[in-house]
């Protein structure tokens, strides 16, 4: 090959080496326009509106009239007034009830009806899995009903003699709790069919090597059920948490936060903030709320990710 050839092969190579990058950053910024769409939708829907709440948290407004800056002041009142920040504490009361008695109970039930084949699973499935089919409007009209001094609950207590024809949803120590009760109905059907579901992907062996050690079913379960639905367990808590943070379907239909705010919770607080026209403090209680939704979340899965490192 002549040197006037072999210099055209080398120019020829490092024209190549220095176009191949040049093709794959093409490569690579064309690949946005495939997520550009999703982009742009989520930050219209999400993004945008979080901003403007952020914005709007540190303002006074009535929607109508000239807006008034107070800067931290509507955060300062939501942890001051008794009102905001007693719906917060009550969020955090009906995390017990929505959250980890569901849990609870949905391990129990996956324990006991996975153990051994039973007749009719997929009845027990239904009856369970059905309150989280019915709309929660409908689950909190059902509810008030049976919870009024004429309603189910008084007429099966009356058949015990413990009838006392007692408002549970209007009487202030009991208001809040029936409204617990009411969201552990409708979580634990939830939480049993996904731990019912985690439970056959774990490996039978297990439970045979356990009976072999002479374990029994609660050994069985301590040993092998709970180990093996960390991931499910951490998922539940999750949206269970959400779920009693981010209530107000139940509130609003059942009680509307009587008696005398007891049952007040911060989804109904910025939705009543917002019908009086203090956008302002609704605003500000949002804000508040989503954070607190974001750590509980942030924190069932670093609970679930810290065990399965285990």
């Amino acid at each position: 090959m002549s040197v006037r050839g072999a210099a055209r092969v080398r120019s020829a190579a490092r024209a190549g080496r220095t176009a191949r990058p040049v093709a794959g950053g093409r490569r690579q910024w064309s690949g946005l326009w495939f997520v550009a769409p999703a982009l742009l939708l989520y930050g219209g829907l999400i993004l945008y509106p979080a901003g403007r709440t952020v914005n709007l948290s540190l303002w006074r407004w009535d929607g109508v009239n000239q807006a008034t800056w107070r800067g931290w002041a509507n955060y300062v009142d939501v942890l001051t007034d008794p009102i905001l920040r007693g719906s917060i504490l009550h969020a955090g009361v009906l995390v017990i009830f929505f959250s980890l008695v569901p849990v609870g109970l949905g391990l129990v039930w996956a324990a006991l009806l996975t153990r051994r084949r039973i007749k009719g699973l997929a009845v027990f499935r239904l009856v369970f899995f059905l309150p989280q089919i019915l709309p929660l409007v409908a689950v909190g009209v059902v509810w008030r009903w049976a919870l009024s001094p004429q309603g189910l609950v008084n007429q099966v207590l009356g058949w015990f003699g413990l009838d006392q024809g007692r408002a549970w949803l209007g009487e202030w120590d009991y208001a809040l709790i029936a409204i617990g009760l009411i969201g552990a109905w409708v979580q634990s059907g939830l939480c049993m069919m996904l731990f019912m579901a985690g439970c056959g992907r774990i490996d039978r062996d297990l439970y045979e090597a356990a009976r072999l050690d002479g374990a029994g079913p609660v050994r069985e379960f301590w040993s092998v059920t709970r180990p093996g639905l960390r991931s499910e367990i951490g998922l539940a808590l999750t949206v269970t948490v959400i779920s009693a943070l981010a209530s107000f379907d139940i509130v609003f239909v059942t009680t509307n936060g009587s008696p005398g705010h007891r049952t007040d919770v911060p989804g109904l607080l910025v939705y009543q903030r917002l019908m009086a026209g203090d956008l302002g403090h609704a605003a500000a209680l949002a804000v508040v709320l989503s954070g607190l939704v974001l750590v509980a979340a942030l924190a069932a899965g670093r609970l679930a990710q810290g065990r399965e490192d285990r």
